[in-house]
């Protein structure tokens, strides 16, 4: 079968394979053999746990199919939308858009899930309904700074990526994130790292 491939990185490729993605982490010839399998092996393993661990508590993710650490694939669902970066400030329903992935990203946190790259090139719009792809980053942790460091990524890439309508998005984002249980600890650490942020840049 041949292999259509969706996207390149530096760590995978993309590529569809029937009805199915299939994610695969390329092996860096640089690199030990033993020590490139280590940097492929554990990825792989820990972002399919994240991907069924996000769909049994309730969030849009593909549908894991199977995982393989020795050929170091993820095999998933196909989700035939649009890159949600590509379309969401020109779609009429962005605020009710974002306010529902403040509301994944509250059951996220609540399950303890950290995205780890939770920008809008890594979300699918689909019939009106956000699925969240790429947990390549991602992480288990009960931290609040962990979430509120997603939530500054995020903010981020609306105020980058989303400029004309970034601050209308922020705030329907925010709009439906507030159904995190103790949403107000993220929200003051969020002003934490914020100020360490600009802290920074001042230094720079």
């Amino acid at each position: 079968m041949i292999k259509k491939i969706i996207q390149q990185g530096a760590e995978a490729i993309l590529y569809k394979k029937g009805k199915f993605l299939v994610k695969e982490r390329i092996s860096k010839g640089y690199r030990h053999p033993e020590i490139d399998r280590v940097k492929r092996k554990y990825p792989t393993r820990k972002e399919a746990k994240l991907f069924v661990k996000a769909k049994k508590i309730g969030i849009n993710v593909p549908e894991l199919i199977d995982s393989d650490d020795k050929t170091m694939k993820i095999i998933m669902e196909f989700i035939d939308g649009d890159v949600l970066k590509n379309k969401l400030d020109d779609i009429s329903e962005r605020n009710k858009i974002c306010e529902q992935i403040g509301t994944q990203v509250a059951l996220m946190h609540d399950g303890n899930i950290i995205h780890g790259d939770l920008t809008t090139s890594n979300m699918i719009l689909k019939d009106d309904k956000v699925y969240f792809i790429d947990f390549g980053l991602g992480f288990v942790s009960h931290k609040v700074e962990d979430m509120a460091v997603d939530i500054h990524l995020l903010r981020q890439a609306f105020e980058s990526k989303h400029y004309k309508v970034y601050e209308e998005l922020y705030k329907h984002f925010l709009k439906g994130y507030r159904k995190k249980k103790d949403y107000k600890k993220v929200l003051e650490r969020l002003e934490q790292v914020e100020k360490r942020g600009r802290y920074k840049r001042k230094k720079s």
